[in-house]
């Protein structure tokens, strides 16, 4: 049966229309095709290199002088250079119809033959990790160029006591592709293929999320209403995926003799457990003071006993419902980028300018947005699911602050560029907070700034205390799993409740079906407790931002070295030269109790 997305293209037509012209992507800078000749040149060159590099130093590494050493890593970042670019090109092709057959298809040969080229390389780390300290030292002394890379060598190591032998590590390598990576595919699929039936008409899921955020609650109520029944309706495929996917981190958790669930993420994230720790605790301790006590303001001014699910993100009464064409979200978002630093809007200007945006709703393109940073010979490429609303500038915000904090750390290199997920949203969070501050300095009136603190509130509860609490969620889950074995659907959704009810709080009640909602929630999917990194970027945003209001007068360039330093630097050396020490539990109560200040702010207006 021919299923029909109408009111999708209605979006698109009234994007046209009252938004203005929303960008798309020109991927041509990746390559011009998929047939391109520039991409089986590429393709072509991976192959021989990837045996060639096998065949010079396989067995060999321990033998290198320094300067051998810094030929092998500078060849081995141009195979992650080349690699990379085929692999953004194929996937950000594929989010753009996630349920076009031919794109997954190129996107699936390309991963296909990329981790065949590939397998030969796996020894690198392996053998890398098996040269003795002393020796290892002694080459870094020798030479600076080297040296450099010591940031990236320091977080290999760190793997040393959890690698498996070199041949068990092939066969991760080559299962890989029809492990996680195949799992992740059949979810994205089946979320980006849902319809859901709202008051006759048929949405995708971001248009029929888009619904909860209106002012009329029966259309907020029967867009939560369709979303449960969808959601149930699939539960058992969501279910499988999940159990799978849990069940294979276990597995090589154990051979690895990871300690914990969350160990492997923290240590990619190059963060101590600790530090993740007191962030939980005192994001937790925190809730009756931040989403409990804000839920309760919401509700008096809802004027209802209790909150419903589709009343969390709710407009308030005062809020004057309002679509913000395109050309003004741009122009709101570099005006914020300028006044802090015209260097900032002068990186984020090409992206509205040359192709690297994708802003408008589309049937079967990836909901959500991200900023995905290609390779560093290339540039960033900023996705969106654009729809007018005030939310939508600050996810652009958001985004493009991604996108600036690539291109800066983007000197770097390849190996040097990439920034642990707990810094990933530095950037990002600061120029939502930029965007933020300009839209409340030229508030009119107190409903107006009432309104924008309400909003910001209610965002950084999402960023902060959301995101804390699905990363409990996941804890459960794991644990469960580890200690349960296969979990039913019904389990998995009383895990789900029951962070849910400790985290939003007395305020709400929760419908029939609410259960299922953590099944469209991607992150538990493609990348396991990647959540913390929300709080931990909005917590040490809050905590820089108020070094910015106390007046230093070198913030500025010293944020942008920050920026500049991309994954070369560890968060303690990062945030040094602002006086602030994510180790200390007082960093975590700074940034909280900017929250809790807005929220005070709010409730002496009720006085």
């Amino acid at each position: 049966m021919t299923k029909h997305f109408r009111p999708v293209f209605d979006a698109a037509e009234k994007g046209a229309q009252e938004l203005g012209q929303l960008p798309e992507w020109d991927l041509s800078d990746l390559y011009p095709a998929p047939d391109a000749p520039e991409l089986k040149r590429d393709m072509d060159w991976l192959k021989q290199e990837c045996a060639a590099f096998a065949a010079d130093y396989e067995g060999k590494l321990a033998t290198l002088d320094a300067a051998g050493l810094l030929e092998c890593v500078r060849r081995y970042e141009r195979i992650s250079t080349v690699s990379g670019r085929i692999m953004s090109y194929a996937g950000l092709r594929y989010y753009q119809a996630t349920t076009d057959a031919e794109r997954a298809k190129f996107l699936s040969d390309c991963q296909d033959r990329i981790t065949d080229y590939t397998t030969p390389l796996v020894f690198f780390s392996l053998e890398f990790n098996r040269l003795e300290d002393d020796h290892l030292a002694r080459l870094l002394a020798e030479n600076a160029d080297l040296a450099r890379y010591k940031p990236v060598f320091d977080r290999m190591r760190k793997m040393r006591p959890h690698q498996l032998s070199d041949e068990l590590e092939r066969f991760l390598h080559d299962q890989s592709v029809v492990g996680a990576s195949a799992w992740n595919k059949l979810f994205d699929e089946t979320i980006a293929g849902l319809t859901f039936e709202v008051d006759g008409e048929e949405l995708g899921i971001e248009a029929t999320l888009n619904l909860l955020t209106e002012h009329d609650r029966a259309k907020r109520e029967a867009a939560a209403r369709a979303l449960a029944r969808v959601f149930t309706a699939n539960i058992k495929l969501f279910a499988r995926v999940h159990n799978t996917l849990v069940k294979e981190k276990e597995i090589e958790d154990r051979w690895r003799k990871m300690p914990t669930p969350q160990y492997s993420r923290h240590l990619a994230n190059d963060v101590e457990p600790e530090v993740v720790e007191a962030l939980r605790n005192a994001v937790v301790a925190a809730y009756p003071k931040l989403s409990h006590r804000y839920y309760e303001l919401k509700r008096r001014w809802l004027g209802l006993d209790k909150l419903q699910v589709w009343d969390r993100n709710a407009p308030l009464p005062m809020e004057e419902p309002r679509l913000i064409p395109w050309e003004e979200a741009e122009k709101l978002v570099l005006d914020a980028y300028a006044e802090f630093s015209p260097k900032m809007a002068e990186i984020a200007r090409p992206f509205f300018e040359k192709g690297w945006i994708d802003a408008g709703v589309k049937p079967g393109k990836a909901p959500g947005a991200f900023a995905h940073p290609t390779v560093t010979e290339v540039h960033p490429y900023v996705l969106l699911n654009y729809l007018g609303k005030p939310r939508d500038v600050m996810t652009l915000a958001h985004e493009l602050g991604h996108g600036v904090h690539q291109v800066l750390a983007a000197g770097q290199g390849e190996l040097l560029s990439s920034t642990p997920l707990t810094l990933a949203e530095t950037a990002s969070v600061f120029g939502e907070m930029l965007t933020f501050r300009k839209l409340l300095a030229s508030a009119r009136d107190n409903a107006t700034r009432k309104v924008l603190l309400a909003g910001k509130v209610e965002d950084q509860i999402n960023t902060v205390v959301r995101q804390i609490a699905f990363y409990d969620f996941e804890c459960k889950l794991h644990a469960a799993r580890r200690e349960e074995g296969e979990l039913t659907p019904e389990h998995i959704g009383a895990l789900w409740m029951s962070v849910q009810a400790e985290s939003l709080g007395p305020a709400f009640e929760f419908m029939e079906g609410y259960e299922s909602f953590w099944s469209y929630i991607p992150h538990f999917v493609h990348s396991p407790f990647y959540v913390y990194a929300y709080a931990f970027g909005d917590g040490l945003v809050n905590a820089l931002y108020a070094v910015y209001e106390e007046g230093d007068p070198a913030f500025q360039e010293k944020y942008l070295e920050m920026l500049k330093a991309g994954g070369s630097k560890h968060h303690s050396e990062l945030l040094a030269p602002f006086g602030l020490d994510a180790r200390d539990p007082a960093f975590w109560d700074k940034g909280l109790s900017m929250i809790s200040r807005m929220i005070d702010e709010l409730e002496a207006m009720e006085g």
